[in-house]
């Protein structure tokens, strides 16, 4: 059995040109960077200003679980298969960050014969956006720093800088640090740390910036400190927000590379669904919107992380309404859901598949609650029995949902056809487009995080923290209390504790801090032990990669 990367490697991949061609992109308008991945200029958007969009499809799934679900492979294998069945699609996808590549998770790229090439390309530095996004952020931090040393004229309170720096990598050991040592030639000393660089709110600002101007605008409406008088401080104040743009205006491009099957796919921007809004760049969505009677996108994590900040953040921001819902499970995963150990999980167990299935229930009860229509898509494994599958498909008729039994990991796109036929007629047979984000950004910050946890994680209601409070009162107090809401939150729970699986009972949510991401324009609230800076597991993945003599990369899935 080939591995995904040797699957990758032997790709008969078209020239990144031809790509762009069939979906009537002139070659005026791509910027390659070599043969088989390129950006796309600014002056596509003006041109396609007046077109018409196609339909959005969200690909999310159940909480995620140590057997897999396979998000990424599903969506990209669903775009391949409507293309199969004459459907003009466009896949819409985030980038990875190295932190998993050489970390535990892997990379995000899809598997099997359902991905996105070139997948070393994808998975390591790609087109450079990762290392834009970390240059313009550690240039701001450097200014705050170097502000404190030449005088510090905004008089800024060096133990209230809320600006970290940040790298793309999963390191620990900076999570807490000491700078400015050796004496008053090496700046002045205070406590800093680094976030992963797809948790910067630089990053989330990327993604959800909507041209250059507003990239401006944002980056310098980032909270960055406050004076000794109590008084915000923002990065505009610092005068940097020219340089950093001027770093980030290539990044702000969309990434046009393909899959194994030659559907044009954008890869661009790369946050993090558990501790920043998890979807791809706004950018990118309405651009394949644009060019696409389709547009099949992906959220990170489960519905109760990355697709309900889909909904009320990226779409709320961006204007879009998506017109059909794919939510991803596995019946391993449902049965994890149900108390089996991973050990276990290829045996047929009927009783934990009956009690794990309500994780699965919960899921879809929450995207109806964004009034989308909902298909279920299975990942097949080879140890599925027929009493197992078949359950699954009674469940859902029960609840009203379709479901398809997908093999796009062994079979590409044809083994989605099914879910893409099912994927059109929902969408076919929905008369109106009747989305709604799940609670009104009118409210106050903490009615919005209650109705979040009520709603979606079905908490019985929220805990904060003394330190909450006083951050909740201080957003609101310099005028923020009107924003959406990320909370960061482990993907392995409907709560926020990683240990309970299936549909929690009685449990409520407990915030313990809140920061303002106000050039992003969303306010993080974090919960239960949720790290903004991972670190390597035990054994890396980074111990299985290796590149030979020629270049050619190993052991990368």
């Amino acid at each position: 059995m080939l591995s995904d990367i040797e699957i990758a490697q032997a790709a008969d991949m078209k020239r990144i040109n031809e790509i762009a061609a069939t979906l009537g992109i002139d070659e005026e308008d791509i910027e390659p960077y070599g043969h088989y991945k390129a950006k796309l200029s600014e002056n596509l958007f003006k041109k396609l200003e007046d077109k018409k969009d196609g339909k959005l499809i969200l690909v999310t799934a159940i909480n995620p679980t140590p057997a897999g679900e396979g998000k990424t492979t599903i969506s990209v294998g669903l775009a391949d298969a409507m293309r199969k069945i004459g459907k003009n699609t466009v896949l819409a996808l985030r980038e990875p960050s190295l932190g998993p590549v050489f970390g535990m998770k892997g990379g995000a790229a899809g598997g099997g014969y359902a991905q996105v090439v070139p997948m070393e390309d994808i998975n390591l530095h790609f087109t450079g956006d990762m290392h834009a996004i970390t240059a313009a952020n550690n240039l701001l931090c450097a200014m705050i720093d170097n502000h404190l040393q030449q005088g510090n004229q905004l008089q800024i309170d060096q133990r209230r800088i809320m600006f970290k720096r940040c790298m793309d990598m999963n390191d620990r050991a900076l999570r807490n640090i000491l700078i400015g040592l050796g004496g008053r030639a090496n700046g002045i000393p205070r406590e800093d740390g680094f976030n992963i660089t797809v948790a910067s709110e630089v990053m989330a600002i990327l993604c959800l910036a909507s041209d250059v101007a507003d990239l401006k605008e944002r980056l310098g409406n980032i909270l960055v400190a406050y004076n000794l008088s109590g008084e915000p401080i923002y990065a505009k104040d610092l005068g940097c927000t020219g340089a950093m743009t001027a770093l980030l205006k290539d990044a702000l491009k969309p990434n046009l590379v393909q899959t194994l099957e030659n559907t044009p796919a954008f890869i661009h921007g790369g946050p993090f669904a558990n501790i920043a809004h998890g979807c791809n760049s706004l950018r990118a969505t309405k651009l394949a919107l644009k060019l696409g009677d389709y547009t099949v996108t992906e959220a990170g994590f489960g519905s109760d992380l990355g697709a309900e900040k889909f909904m009320d953040i990226k779409c709320r921001i961006g204007g879009l309404a998506p017109s059909c819902v794919v939510l991803v499970a596995t019946i391993k995963a449902l049965k994890y859901n149900g108390g089996v150990q991973k050990q276990d999980l290829a045996k047929e167990n009927m009783w934990a598949l009956e009690k794990g299935i309500e994780n699965l229930r919960t899921h879809i009860e929450n995207m109806h609650k964004f009034h989308v229509p909902v298909v279920v898509a299975i990942n097949r494994f080879a140890a599925d029995t027929e009493n197992e599958i078949k359950f699954v498909q009674d469940f859902c008729a029960d609840m009203g949902v379709e479901v398809s039994m997908c093999e796009v990991f062994a079979k590409g796109g044809e083994g989605g056809k099914d879910l893409a036929q099912k994927v059109c007629e929902t969408i076919d047979l929905v008369s109106g487009n009747e989305f709604k984000p799940v609670y009104d950004t009118e409210a106050t910050i903490k009615d919005k995080v209650e109705k979040i946890a009520k709603e979606i994680y079905r908490a019985d209601g929220v805990i904060f923290t003394p330190q909450a409070e006083k951050a909740i009162k201080e957003i609101e107090s310099i005028g923020f209390w009107d924003l959406p809401i990320c909370v960061a939150k482990t993907q392995y729970s409907l709560s926020d504790n990683p240990n309970l699986l299936g549909k929690p009972k009685n449990f409520k949510i407990t915030v313990r801090d809140a920061r303002l991401s106000s050039g992003a324009g969303f306010v993080v609230i974090y919960t239960g032990d949720i790290l903004t800076m991972p670190g390597l597991p035990k054994a890396p993945a980074a111990l299985n990669i290796d590149c030979d003599n020629d270049g050619n990369i190993t052991g990368l899935f």
